[in-house]
């Protein structure tokens, strides 16, 4: 990893802590230097690599939820809401391209938005499972990921503001 990135990565991190209390420090920091596109990362460009791994993330959570809906055993309740979720994750998409051009042309007010829908919808997805007491959601960790990787996102775009 270049020492560059390696040190914006740790002290992104850090800061980003900070402004997210429930953002996981080692989340952070392991996603973002994930990512070596560049031995010189400054703020931007982590805002762009944190969006780029975010519609990553949300387009393979959409893929594994249309795997999921291929195994007929599932509960109605449980099929039900993995539907609900591939529509969510499936909008996403297009609501993370959008963000992508938003960012890079810095109307960030737009980005934040486009993100901020993200979170709604892994949290919307989550929720569902809740419904019903004893119904144990397959993607929790997922919508976590995706949760978290939005935060980054939304934080790196407060600091740019």
């Amino acid at each position: 990893m270049p020492i560059l990135l390696r040190i914006s990565s740790l002290k992104l991190a850090g800061n980003l802590q900070k402004m997210i209390p429930n953002l996981s420090y080692n989340f952070c920091l392991t996603s973002l230097q994930a990512v070596n596109r560049s031995q010189c990362a400054d703020l931007r460009d982590l805002g762009l690599m944190s969006i780029k791994l975010t519609k990553s993330n949300v387009t393979n959570t959409r893929y594994y939820v249309k795997k999921l809906l291929k195994n007929t055993k599932w509960d109605p309740f449980i099929r039900a809401c993995l539907n609900d979720c591939l529509e969510l994750y499936s909008d996403a998409i297009p609501t993370l391209k959008q963000a992508m051009k938003d960012f890079k042309s810095k109307h960030y007010d737009d980005a934040n938005i486009e993100v901020s829908s993200v979170i709604d919808a892994a949290t919307t997805c989550e929720d569902g499972f809740k419904e019903r007491e004893g119904a144990v959601s397959p993607l929790t960790k997922r919508n976590n990921d995706t949760f978290q990787l939005s935060a980054i996102v939304l934080a790196v775009i407060s600091m740019l503001h």
